[in-house]
């Protein structure tokens, strides 16, 4: 069974290409077969991975303008198990061209349903990393997923903007995707320090209970450089707290899908 997790969240620098790229990188590591999918046109994945945008002959954009099929797009990372659809800033034109091509609302948003149900047999996990809009690009990620991914950033404004995301997530569910449905919330840039930072905590597992994951992603200096490296935090830094982080969340996101058994109480790894 292919899992497709869209992360997505309204608000830029929350994390959701930081998420993808390393629990990507760690569910590969643990014998999963992982594709990201970079649908923002800021292309942060592709590059997090080694990848240049501009040096790629296709992307995204070409799958979605009928130029190629996504088979011919995805590209092999230096990781393992761990392939990725490149995006380019050339999916900024997405909307309008889209608009202006395909007049039905509904058609225009199973653009990317459409070109992955080809490959979903090639994988285990497929996360498609989305743009900080609740656009037709998001849109279209939703409607091939099967649940969101929320990166929720430890601060109030972060707390705002999530009215607003869950609205979409239900008209998307209500309008063109019955199944779709919220994966859980992961609390990036936490500092146990800071008082906001367990307030934001008590106040989202207060109101979405266990869809909360259990382990928070702390602020790191080592997760905000890796990307620079062309690497996940596992390769470039895998003893630092971010690194360690991320490889407890890829475990509880595995336990939740019935892939890896919960330990029994008061064992610890």
């Amino acid at each position: 069974m292919t899992r497709i997790y869209a992360i997505s969240n309204q608000k830029g620098g929350v994390g959701k290409t930081t998420t993808a790229v390393n629990l990507g990188a760690y569910l590969a590591a643990a014998g999963q077969r992982v594709l990201i999918i970079d649908i923002d046109p800021q292309a942060n994945a592709t590059s997090s991975l080694g990848l240049g945008a501009s040096q790629l002959p296709r992307s995204l954009y070409d799958v979605f303008s009928g130029e190629a099929d996504l088979a011919d797009v995805i590209t092999l990372t230096n990781r393992m198990r761990l392939d990725i659809a490149p995006s380019s800033h050339a999916l900024a034109a997405l909307e309008t061209e889209a608009v202006e091509a395909i007049k039905d609302t509904y058609q225009r948003s199973f653009l990317l349903r459409n070109a992955l149900t080809p490959t979903l047999h090639r994988y285990d996990y497929i996360f498609i990393d989305s743009p900080p809009s609740l656009g037709l690009i998001t849109v279209n990620a939703m409607a091939a997923a099967q649940g969101v991914l929320i990166p929720v950033q430890s601060e109030y404004l972060a707390m705002e903007g999530l009215g607003q995301l869950l609205t979409t997530v239900e008209r998307v569910k209500q309008a063109m995707n019955p199944d779709l449905r919220i994966v859980g919330l992961l609390l990036t840039m936490y500092d146990a320090r800071n008082k906001l930072s367990r307030q934001v905590e008590e106040e989202l597992r207060s109101y979405f209970k266990d869809l909360v994951f259990k382990n928070p992603i702390p602020r790191n200096v080592r997760l905000g450089e890796a990307p620079s490296y062309g690497e996940p935090v596992s390769t470039y830094a895998p003893n630092s707290s971010g690194a360690r982080a991320y490889k407890l969340v890829a475990e509880e996101l595995m336990i939740r899908d019935g892939i890896l058994s919960p330990e029994p109480e008061g064992e610890s790894a």
